[in-house]
């Protein structure tokens, strides 16, 4: 596939007919099932057709069980077409509605109206979810149109659009819990109907789409051809892609206005019949619109046929999302890029600072400022007062929360730090390559499924969660040499599974919900003295613990054959570092979240700084972290006094906003 990623494998002996023939029969025998059920196949058609009022099962049956299978079979479809149409404007196999972000925007737009302007849903959910999807996508595209929309810069900048979508609605649930819980579920992507309205909704807007796409079909058939050659043929490739990316946008703020979130759905479909053959753009748009309503219907059958009742709460968009994450896993080793190439070398890390030691300096004094401001000036209600030293009763608050965002700051710095230095690789942290992710999906389960949970539990738990997913990271790609590209994808991957982990626990209205959201936050607010001393001592010991490791992140940024002339075991060193970063992100996602990206920015600013040397980026990297994470909790506290944003929210939107800045900079 021309444009800078392509399959390097295809699917043997199996066409796209005979692939969505395959996929089709467990449909198939799930539909059977499930009106045998139901009461049978005979009353089912005779529901459908004819319904008796008078019979409560055929009551059922026509309002809840066919509009909810009609409404996956048109989702699932629609999904699949957007998919196709991303991926063709895009030359990018792993485009997809949730890739890039418009599912998020769309969302998140829906999320917003409903709470300052719900006079506007009443003109049309689906022109607010167009409008959140459009203004994502556009910024993804913005983020990455200096680099010719390459499809790694596309992924990553829809990575970030989506962590940072993702954090602006954590911070609207978390202050409108209340008014947007029953959004939970429907934003996750429930199918659960209880009429045919949303049928009656969808369906005439796919059935436009489908008449837009095949008039596009020729023009954007030219899009395999590369941009020059295109050109010469008299194409404006400008509103080319526009037409065919507005076009994707509208059918999934269609679909996401109707049932909220699906995930992967149109990742998988588009995928796996080029895989199975179809190269042409005509067969790829039917194939896949045909798959993508098999795998969802098949999806919410096999759901409805495990959970019975409580399939209604349990979102079916978060369960395919669940499911299509291994699919990305499993087809990151198979893709061909442009470009692929080791890690750049010490290059990567060359910049220095005349005094190094006189720039720490700086840095200390202004955290021991930060840590002033922290404990001592505040707004009451008559106004912004310093606070005495001596009041403990106020202390008690302040003195917890500054010593834990700190020392949470320090961990992600450290941990990032060794990260970006291993892969030599400036954009890596433990969140965007997925660890605080994998870290957080086992303190979500933790919190839910253990009996009584400590912290130290809770802390086990999370170092287990990090070090699985650091595990997946290396086995992913270990073939391939650790390059930053996969490592990237393969956060994108574990992100997703968190994002569906995350839906199914806040969509069964457990009461546990509101503590879950308010972590996810990242507030320090729950945080008191014996835990924050605790906390603390954690980071003080794990930072002396690196310690040893200077040499270790001195060389590997060489590269593999330098590293192993100076004596070093790769694979030796590489696990070792990895357990560490592991404990560090465990640690520090229990205090602040998964989503604050002092793990990105502390050790990348420390790098432009001039901290060259791995001790010297070690320790500009931890002041420069615990600089902000404080910062971050203080300015959190004040700027909607008497309310509070959690620090770990204020550092994701800054520390997010400052990843897009320098994405769009690359």
């Amino acid at each position: 596939m021309l444009g800078g990623a392509r399959f390097a494998q295809r699917i043997g002996g199996i066409s796209p007919a005979k692939a969505c023939f395959l996929l089709s029969l467990p449909m198939v025998v799930l539909f059977w099932v499930g009106l045998k059920g139901q009461g049978g196949f005979t009353l089912g058609l005779q529901a459908l057709v004819a319904p008796s009022f008078e019979n409560v099962d055929e009551l059922l049956l026509y309002y809840a069980w066919w509009p909810r299978l009609s409404i996956a079979l048109l989702a699932g479809g629609g999904l699949g077409l957007a998919g196709v149409l991303m991926q063709q404007v895009l030359r990018n196999p792993l485009a997809s509605p949730t890739t890039l972000g418009v599912a998020s925007g769309a969302n998140l737009a829906l999320m917003t109206a409903t709470l300052m302007t719900p006079g506007l849903l009443a003109m049309g959910r689906e022109w607010v979810a167009l409008l959140g999807g459009a203004l994502a996508v556009g910024l993804v595209f913005l983020l990455s149109w200096r680099r010719g929309l390459a499809p790694i810069v596309v992924v990553l900048a829809g990575l970030v659009v989506n962590l940072y979508l993702g954090a602006l609605s954590t911070a609207l649930l978390l202050y409108n819990h209340e008014a947007l819980s029953g959004l939970l579920i429907w934003g996750a992507g429930s199918l659960a109907q209880n009429g045919w309205d949303g049928v009656a909704i969808l369906w005439p807007r796919l059935a436009i789409s489908c008449v837009a796409a095949w008039f596009l079909l020729r023009p954007l058939a030219v899009l395999e051809l590369d941009d020059a050659s295109a050109k010469s043929l008299g194409v404006s490739l400008t509103y080319l892609r526009f037409a065919g990316m507005g076009l994707a946008v509208f059918i999934t703020g269609s679909i996401v206005s109707v049932v909220g979130i699906i995930g992967f759905i149109g990742l998988a479909a588009p995928n796996i019949v080029r895989m199975a053959g179809a190269r042409r753009l005509g067969p790829r748009l039917l194939w896949s619109t045909l798959l993508g309503a098999v795998l969802l219907a098949t999806t919410d059958l096999l759901l409805q046929q495990f959970s019975g009742m409580a399939a209604a709460f349990i979102p079916t968009g978060a369960i395919t999302g669940a499911l299509g994450a291994p699919l990305l896993m499993w087809l990151i080793p198979r893709l061909k890029l442009q470009g692929d190439r080791p890690p750049k070398g010490a290059g990567v890390f060359a910049n220095r600072h005349p005094a190094p030691s006189r720039l720490a300096t700086g840095l200390l004094i202004a955290l021991l400022a930060a840590t002033v401001l922290g404990l001592l000036v505040g707004q009451g209600v008559d106004g912004w007062y310093w606070l005495a030293p001596h009041h403990w009763g106020v202390m008690q608050w302040r003195f917890p929360r500054v010593m834990a965002a700190a020392a949470s700051g320090l961990m992600l710095a450290i941990a990032g730090t060794i990260l970006q230095r291993l892969s030599a690789n400036p954009m890596a942290s433990p969140e965007v390559l997925g660890i605080s992710g994998g870290c957080a999906i086992a303190l979500i389960l933790g919190i839910f499924l253990l009996p009584a949970p400590t912290n130290m539990m809770l802390i086990g738990v999370g170092t287990l969660g990090a070090f699985a997913t650091l595990l997946v990271l290396v086995v992913i790609n270990r073939k391939s040499g650790y390059l930053p590209e996969r490592l990237l994808l393969t956060g994108v991957a574990v992100s997703a599974l968190f994002d569906a982990v995350r839906s199914v626990m806040l969509a069964g209205g457990d009461p546990r919900g509101q503590q879950v959201i308010a972590w996810l936050a990242g507030s320090t607010y729950y945080v008191d003295v014996t835990n924050a001393i605790v906390v603390g001592g954690i980071a003080a010991v794990l930072a002396l613990v690196t310690l040893p490791f200077t040499r270790w992140l001195d060389i590997l940024p060489l590269g593999a054959p330098t590293a192993k002339a100076l004596g070093l075991t790769l694979n030796r060193a590489r696990l070792a570092l990895l357990l560490l970063v592991a404990l560090l992100t465990a640690c520090a996602t229990l205090v602040v979240g998964p989503l604050s990206f002092i793990g990105l920015l502390a050790p990348h600013m420390a790098r432009l700084l001039g901290f060259s040397r791995a001790g010297q980026h070690l320790l500009g990297a931890a002041l420069t972290g615990m600089l902000l994470m404080v910062l971050a909790d203080w300015v959190g506290r004040q700027i909607i006094f008497p309310y509070e944003i959690p620090a770990g929210l204020v550092a994701s939107l800054v520390g997010g906003a400052y990843f897009m800045w320098g994405l769009r900079r690359l």
